[in-house]
């Protein structure tokens, strides 16, 4: 497997994940709220997840249309690159755990367990 061929689709979901323009600001507000509250946090395939219980209705909808965004975010960077979206979105979780990530907010493992940066 050649790494070059793989950091494209690192580095342009990551460039998408931090501008951030493709999801409702409300919704981002919602989840980035969720993080710094230690309810939601960054699974170790891509996408956002529950680190306790479900959250709130708003949480869980604000988590979904992310999660959507992300899930059509990584089929495109996937096709583009010869990758499956599963790739793409396992690729990315450790530059956003270290790019994006603030202090504080959680994180899956390799293994599943969620930890705080």
């Amino acid at each position: 497997m050649n790494f070059q061929h793989h950091l494209i689709p690192v580095a342009a979901v990551i460039g998408t994940l931090v501008a951030g323009p493709a999801f409702a600001d409300s919704a981002k507000d919602t989840v980035d709220a969720a993080k710094a509250a230690g309810v939601v946090g960054e699974r170790n395939d891509g996408y956002l997840g529950f680190v306790k219980g479900e959250g709130a209705p708003a949480v869980q909808a604000a988590v979904a249309e992310i999660n959507a965004g992300r899930a059509q975010l990584y089929r495109g960077v996937a096709a583009k690159n010869g990758v499956t979206p599963e790739t793409a979105g396992a690729a990315t979780y450790k530059s956003v755990v270290q790019l994006k990530l603030q202090p504080g907010e959680f994180y899956q493992t390799a293994e599943g367990a969620w930890v705080q940066k």
